[in-house]
């Protein structure tokens, strides 16, 4: 059955795949809301953006009557909010927007949709959900051994985890004291098409493309666990649809690697994929730099819970993924050049000065 669905943050990385996949392979009709903040890039979603089904709005969520409007005019069956700020090194600078957008804007957001649930008739308040999507940077960091699993207690140790934890902590709150339809999942580092190259693969890709150096905080031994975000988008739709009331969900692929370890094999796709002789094997680009502050040691998910009641799994392994991802960087070149000239030269961000 067709549902209307309202995305916000759906012009951001995770977003746009969301929006992508609800229009490519559902029934179900989509409007997109985005502040268009630096990150936010409509052409992200021009593959589906002259679709009947799909709608554009420009608004914060942190702005109540907008929000209130928009939803007593679309009349949305599931709320998904991937609205957020959500890069660790930025957070670092200028942690004051993170707790806006995050922790005040997500409070706005499920102010405005708990009075529109509460009016509306049974069959269709019964059937409404509020899917709030978040990181597993919220639960800390791991040693060499465990995973994070639905469980695992919060310890957020950046600017950015705690306003996404702060901002958990809320949705569960309004489902537990208003009864409110919410459902969390929390995901592992997500990579793929349209990613803003602030982040390691991309920031690798286009720096080793452009000759650059390649600077990897610490010793690049830091790990992390990589979901292609296609399959995320498949996931999180699958959640919103079929996820227990209350429930939380964390999202993630098993694909474990260090830093260095991922921004070795993306020098090797390169030289094969588009072999530069005047750069030389992109490897030797690789610069170490000084570390994040306070730089979470591993991440790794326990995925188990989505597959066994869900039945999602991921499609790609992190060998096809990350192959995937530098061809669409090397053929969509249009896109990232603008925002490389314009939004992000790849300066470094996060140095806690």
């Amino acid at each position: 059955m067709s549902k209307r669905f309202l995305v916000t943050g759906g012009a951001g990385f995770i977003g746009s795949a969301v929006a992508r996949h609800l229009i490519r392979e559902t029934e179900h009709r989509v409007l997109v809301v985005d502040k268009l903040t630096y990150a936010g890039n409509l052409s992200s979603l021009a593959a589906v953006a002259a679709d009947s089904r799909f709608r554009f709005v420009r608004a914060d969520i942190a702005d109540e009557s907008c929000m209130r409007e928009l939803l007593e005019s679309f009349h949305p069956d599931v709320i998904m909010n991937l609205a957020a700020e959500s890069h660790v090194d930025r957070s670092i600078d200028g942690p004051a927007t993170f707790i806006r957008t995050n922790v005040v804007g997500t409070f706005i957001l499920l102010q405005t949709a708990l009075g529109y649930w509460r009016h509306l008739p049974a069959a269709a308040a019964a059937s409404f959900r509020f899917h709030h999507v978040s990181t597993d940077e919220v639960y800390g960091s791991l040693e060499a051994e465990g995973l994070f699993c639905e469980e695992t207690p919060y310890q957020p140790r950046s600017p950015y985890a705690a306003s996404k934890a702060a901002s958990d902590h809320l949705v569960r709150a309004w489902h537990h004291t208003y009864g409110l339809p919410t459902i969390v999942s929390n995901c592992s580092n997500n990579y793929g098409p349209y990613h803003f190259p602030e982040k390691l693969i991309p920031l690798m890709i286009l720096n080793a493309l452009e000759g650059k150096p390649l600077p990897v905080y610490g010793t690049g031994e830091n790990v992390r666990d990589w979901l292609y975000v296609e399959d995320h988008a498949r996931a999180l739709v699958l959640i919103a649809e079929k996820g227990a009331v209350g429930a939380s969900y964390n999202v993630g692929a098993s694909n474990e690697r260090t830093n260095i370890a991922v921004v070795h094999e993306i020098c090797r796709l390169l030289d094969e994929l588009t072999p530069a002789p005047a750069i030389g094997p992109r490897e030797l680009l690789i610069n170490f730099v000084a570390d994040r502050p306070g730089h979470d040691r591993r991440y790794a998910i326990d995925a188990s819970k989505v597959r066994r009641e869900l039945g999602w799994y991921p499609r790609e392994t992190f060998e096809t993924g990350l192959r995937k991802t530098v061809e669409w960087y090397l053929s969509n070149r249009s896109w990232w050049q603008e925002i490389r000239s314009v939004v992000y030269r790849g300066e470094r961000l996060g140095a806690g000065v």
